[in-house]
C-alpha cells in the first residue's frame, strides 16, 4: 500500500513540474520560437523576401553594404536586420 502512495506523489510530482515548465512563457511571445530563422543562406533569400532570384541579386549587387555575415565560406543574412535595413532603404524613388 505504501509503494502505492509513493507513485501517485512522483507521478504528482512530475506533473506539477511539466505544467510549471510550460506555464513559464504562457505571457510571453518573444519567449516562443519565430517561425521564421535567424540566419538565412544567401541562396535561400529570395524564399523569404518573396522575390526572384534575379531581384535579389540585382538588390545585393546594388547595395553591397547589406547586413550579412560569412561562415566557413557560406554567406548569410540575419533575418530582422536585414528586413529593418530594407526597409531604411528608399528602394521605390518617385
Amino acid at each position: 500500500m505504501d509503494i502505492s502512495f509513493f507513485w501517485i506523489g512522483i507521478g504528482l510530482a512530475a506533473l506539477g513540474y511539466f505544467i510549471g515548465d510550460g506555464l513559464k512563457n504562457f505571457k510571453n511571445p518573444k519567449g516562443s520560437p519565430s517561425s521564421y530563422p535567424t540566419l538565412i543562406k544567401e541562396r535561400d533569400l529570395h524564399l523569404y523576401l518573396g522575390l526572384s532570384k534575379e531581384e535579389v541579386n540585382e538588390l545585393l549587387t546594388k547595395y553591397p553594404d547589406a547586413p550579412k555575415m560569412e561562415l566557413k565560406g557560406t554567406t548569410y543574412y540575419p533575418y530582422h536586420y536585414f528586413l529593418d535595413w530594407l526597409s531604411s532603404k528608399e528602394l521605390y524613388k518617385r
